[in-house]
């Protein structure tokens, strides 16, 4: 679950970090409002879900209420690589002498959390750790240690900060990472750290994605999470209790098992084609779920094509059979070539299920990415079945 940036503030905040103070604003008039309270230049910030917001025009400063409100104006409404502003935060303006990158991240590979830090602040990081990776210096911390201050106190003499500001550096590093655990975090990041000319450490901005398996540990998040926001395909899979991921491609897949849906994304690719999302219906799937699952994939627009890939254990093979009879049934309008592979309990059963329904089942993998791929290939022109 990705947060707004002022949503990220305030965890860093109760943390202890210094951010500057601000609020959220969806009328210019609030805006105006907000920046008469601050009484001083504001800053005002497109709150989309994703990055480039100053490259876009949606991050301006204000010398005035009335500034303020013709910025926020402007800023409302935009459209930001695809995201609709409907909220702006205006905070107070920091002058800013100097900017750094801080962030902490979950590292699977290495099972701890890693503390990444860059004099290169402002910046989009993965253009730098791209670009010039030596610019980025790296501290490992083990999950049952924890944080330890010299960690800090040496990226941060590393930095060229003086003494007042290693230990400050260290304290914000520190509850960057405690709020990294305790709201258990997949990352949060702080960029840019700014040092202003008076020498004081400032949060400006701030990045926060919480790990969604880890949600029913905090009941109040959801909340915080912006349904406008979301994919509308993915939000229905999260109350339909389906594990989906929309992609870019034109092959949608309907799996059951998270290892064979990567599987089959991969023999897909391999026969030309992209998948169109990864989709895990489960293990034991009734004919319901199997029949949502269709209908999430066949309200993408891209998809020419749907593979199903069963392998029969808990789940059985009629009951997937049924549920695309059902889906299908239940969305007359929609004509597009399925392939369905399915192999194991009650394979039977499904094809025989399927063939009165005029489809048909194949039981080798490669043979249904072949076919899928070849249809999908065939309908660029327009949706059939």
């Amino acid at each position: 679950m990705n947060l707004h940036e002022y949503q990220a503030k305030e965890f860093l905040r109760q943390e202890g970090v210094p951010i500057p103070p601000g609020e959220v604003a969806s009328t210019p008039a609030g805006a105006a409002e907000i920046a008469k309270k601050i009484g001083h230049p504001v800053v005002v910030k497109a709150q989309v879900l994703t990055g480039g917001r100053g490259k876009a025009g949606g991050v301006k400063l204000a010398q005035t209420p009335a500034e303020a409100e013709a910025v926020a104006a402007k800023i409302l409404g935009m459209d930001i690589r695809g995201h609709l502003v409907r909220k702006v935060l205006v905070a107070d303006a920091v002058d800013i002498a100097r900017e750094i990158y801080l962030g902490a991240i979950v590292d699977r590979s290495t099972r701890t959390i890693v503390l990444m830090v860059s004099a290169e602040g402002g910046v989009e990081i993965e253009e730098v750790a791209r670009t010039s990776p030596e610019k980025i210096m790296r501290a490992s911390i083990d999950p049952y240690l924890g944080y330890s201050d010299y960690q800090g106190r040496e990226i941060g003499f590393a930095l060229d900060l003086d003494a007042r500001q290693v230990r400050t550096f260290s304290q914000i590093a520190r509850a960057l990472v405690n709020a990294l655990v305790q709201n258990d975090a997949n990352l949060l990041e702080i960029n840019p750290l700014a040092v202003t000319p008076a020498g004081e450490l400032v949060g400006l901005d701030a990045k926060m994605v919480i790990d969604d398996n880890a949600l029913f540990r905090h009941a109040d998040f959801e909340k915080l999470r912006d349904l406008e926001a979301e994919d509308p395909i993915e939000r229905r899979a999260r109350e339909e209790g389906i594990n989906y991921i929309k992609l870019d491609g034109t092959v949608g897949c309907v799996v059951n098992g998270a290892g064979l849906a990567m599987a089959t994304m991969d023999v897909i690719k391999l026969y030309g084609a992209e998948p169109a999302n990864f989709l895990d219906i489960g293990g034991g799937a009734r004919a319901e779920r199997v029949a949502a699952a269709l209908s999430l994939i066949l309200s993408d627009p891209k998809v020419k094509a749907v593979l199903f890939n069963i392998f029969g254990g808990i789940t059985r093979c009629d009951e997937v059979a049924r549920g695309i009879v059902s889906a299908l049934d239940s969305l007359r309008g929609a004509r597009i070539p399925i392939v369905v592979r399915l192999a194991g309990v009650n394979e039977t059963k499904g094809r025989e299920i399927l063939r009165k329904a005029n489809l048909v089942a194949v039981s080798s993998m490669s043979e249904a990415a072949q076919a899928v791929v070849e249809a999908a290939n065939s309908n660029q022109g327009g949706r059939r079945r």
